[in-house]
C-alpha cells in the first residue's frame, strides 16, 4: 500500500502549506487578485521564468513540479525543487529589483497562475496579515537555502542522496511510493552528485533494503534509516 507520510523539514524544498497565505486576503482582495491574473500551462521541459529577465508577475504553481536554479557561463546550480502550492518570483518584490533572480524549469507539465506583480505589491501594503505571511515565506526560503548548502558542504554523497530521497518522498510527493520523472542526471543535479554516484548509491540503498525501485517507481522502505544517513552522512 502506498502510505501517505508526514512532511518533514528537509533541504530540498518547502512544503505546500505556503499557499495558505492567500487565506489572509478578504473577499474583496481575492476578487482583485482574480481579476489580475492569467492561467498558463507549461509543458515538461519548458522554461517558466528566466534569470535576469524583467518580472511583470509572480507565479503561483497550481500543479506540476519545477526546479529553481541559478546559472552563468560556467554552468548551473539547483536551489530547490518546487511542488504545487509554491510561489515563484517573490524576490522581484524588492524595491529596485524588478527582475527574476533565478530561472525555473518544468520537470513535469505545470499549470501556473501569473499574478500582476504591482497588484501583488498593493495587496501586501494593504493587508498586514498577508504581508506577514509573505515575510514568513521569504524567511523560510532563506532558511531552506542555508540548509541546502550546509548539506552540500558538510555531508558526504550518501547523506546528500538520503536528503534528496527524503525530500522527494516527504515534501514533494508526500507518499512513501512515488513515480519519479527525473532522469538520473537531473536527480544527480538535485543531490549535487554525478550520475554515476547516484546510480551506485541507489543500488546500495536497494541492497540494504532502504528503498525498492521498479521502472520509474521508487518506494521508501526504511525512512528512519534514511534519516539517520542524512543526519550523519
Amino acid at each position: 500500500m502506498n502510505e501517505k507520510i508526514t512532511i518533514v523539514s528537509n533541504s530540498c524544498t518547502l512544503n505546500k502549506e505556503i499557499a495558505e497565505c492567500f487565506e489572509k486576503l478578504t473577499n474583496e482582495e481575492l476578487l482583485i487578485l482574480e481579476e489580475n491574473n492569467v492561467f498558463v500551462t507549461y509543458k515538461k521541459g519548458e522554461t517558466l521564468c528566466k534569470q535576469n529577465t524583467l518580472a511583470s508577475h509572480v507565479m503561483f504553481l497550481c500543479c506540476g513540479l519545477a526546479k529553481v536554479y541559478m546559472e552563468n557561463n560556467s554552468g548551473s546550480l539547483i536551489l530547490k525543487v518546487l511542488p504545487a502550492g509554491n510561489i515563484l518570483g517573490l524576490t522581484a518584490l524588492m524595491d529596485g529589483s524588478n527582475y527574476f533572480h533565478y530561472s525555473a524549469y518544468a520537470y513535469q507539465d505545470c499549470k501556473v497562475r501569473l499574478i500582476d506583480i504591482n497588484v501583488f505589491k498593493k495587496l501586501i501594503l494593504k493587508n498586514s496579515e498577508f504581508a506577514n505571511e509573505i515575510i514568513n515565506l521569504l524567511c523560510k526560503n532563506l532558511i531552506q537555502i542555508h540548509t541546502r548548502f550546509f548539506g552540500y558542504t558538510q555531508k558526504q554523497s550518501y547523506g546528500r542522496m538520503a536528503d534528496t530521497l527524503i525530500c522527494l518522498s516527504c515534501n514533494i510527493f508526500e507518499m512513501s511510493e512515488f513515480q519519479l520523472e527525473l532522469t538520473r542526471r537531473e536527480l544527480a543535479e538535485l543531490a549535487g552528485l554525478t550520475p554515476e554516484s547516484v546510480i551506485r548509491i541507489l543500488s546500495k540503498f536497494k541492497s540494504d533494503g532502504l528503498i525498492s525501485e521498479e521502472g520509474k517507481v521508487i518506494r521508501i522502505l526504511n525512512l528512519e534509516r534514511l534519516k539517520q544517513i542524512s543526519d550523519y552522512g
